[in-house]
């Protein structure tokens, strides 16, 4: 049963990697000709980046994933010293004033998409050498809120507030299922609301961005844009769609198409029964997710679980969410399919982990 769990979670990933490739070269070959002259521009690079993700999730499945648990602080200083670096001007790179970005050549690394695949490590090894000692306040709760916070400090520095709620959430929730007392974690929680209704309201374009969410009609043309071209695309597709490659929202008017929209594209190209599809092998993944939580053999391995399985799922929701007008804006990609180095990269890191871990249960 052990390997029809495996076949079953790699068989999910194939299908929902297969999608991405298709969508990635049919909601962008036209805006990759409209500016590099090559219709296959964003097609050839995610390959590529397919590429080094089968590369390092063999890797992540010849060791045993347990031996994370001794590189987890190293893993963690060196996601550190590498939100800190990207800071840095001439270092890191600008795009539409954040700075969230590692220049090599033809690829960009996003620090923040290793950090929380190392947060997450390290979390977990906390709470499996933690025991009972977790349900302190002082010596179970303090320490891994305080790294989460200066994890956050410095993702919000560059700035990316849509990464920080879903990496807080991924870790608040994976305390709480370790034994942290509730009334910890709803302190914590109404504590920073005042703060997050700072950021939120004291920047123009996440101000307008909740705005739009509330009432995209408010300023079509401008901050509503992305959210009322995204329902349009879903809502022109019907139950089947217009055809794959026929998108017309695609032709310049809904932005970002290949990368946070491609749900959008997908629902105009196939239909509710494309996004039905999708949103169902989602739920088959994190279904298997769940059956290897709760099956793994140690509470290293548990937690570890978790916490990716929760990363993976909550990127999904929240991407989904956004192109149905459910979310507010938020540059968050969808997991195995969107186009997106880094992302899509670490989203088949943290499989190759789910699969060994897996390896070491034993399934009913």
């Amino acid at each position: 049963m052990v390997r029809k769990m495996r076949i079953n979670l790699v068989t999910i990933s194939v299908v929902l990697i297969c999608i991405g490739i298709v969508m990635i070269y049919s909601s962008s070959s036209i805006y990759a000709w409209e500016r590099y002259q090559d219709s296959f521009y964003f097609l050839k690079r995610h390959l590529s980046f397919l590429g080094i993700g089968l590369l390092l999730t063999f890797l992540s499945l010849l060791i045993d994933y347990r031996e994370l648990k001794a590189y987890a602080r190293p893993l963690f200083w060196i996601s550190f010293f590498l939100l800190a670096l990207v800071l840095i001007p001439g270092l890191g790179r600008e795009v539409s004033g954040a700075r969230r970005w590692f220049r090599f050549k033809f690829i960009s690394f996003q620090p923040s998409e290793f950090a929380n695949l190392a947060l997450i490590i390290y979390i977990a090894d906390f709470i499996s050498r933690k025991g009972d000692k977790i349900r302190s306040l002082l010596k179970g709760f303090i320490p891994p809120v305080s790294v989460l916070g200066a994890i956050c400090i410095l993702i919000l520095l560059q700035p990316d507030l849509g990464t920080i709620i879903a990496l807080a959430s991924v870790v608040l929730i994976m305390l709480f299922v370790a034994g942290v007392r509730g009334r910890y974690i709803l302190s914590l929680i109404l504590c920073s609301l005042p703060a997050i209704y700072f950021l939120v309201f004291s920047v123009p374009y996440r101000r307008a961005r909740i705005l739009a969410f509330l009432n995209p009609w408010l300023d079509p043309k401008g901050s509503g844009f992305q959210i009322i071209q995204s329902q349009v695309a879903i809502g022109s597709g019907g139950l089947f769609g217009v055809g794959l490659g026929h998108s017309k929202q695609k032709l310049f008017y809904l932005p970002a198409a290949h990368t946070d929209f491609i749900f959008s594209i997908i629902g105009e190209e196939l239909g509710l029964l494309g996004t039905l599809g999708v949103i169902v092998l989602f739920m088959i993944f994190i279904k298997l997710g769940l059956k290897i939580i709760k099956n793994a053999q140690d509470k290293f391995g548990y937690f570890l679980a978790l916490g990716l399985v929760l990363m993976i799922s909550l990127k999904a929701i929240i991407n989904i969410g956004v192109s149905c007008g459910v979310f507010p804006t938020k540059g968050l990609p969808l997991p195995f399919i969107s186009y997106g180095g880094s992302s899509f990269i670490f989203d088949m890191v943290s499989l190759g982990i789910l699969i060994n871990i897996a390896r070491t249960g034993e399934y009913p």
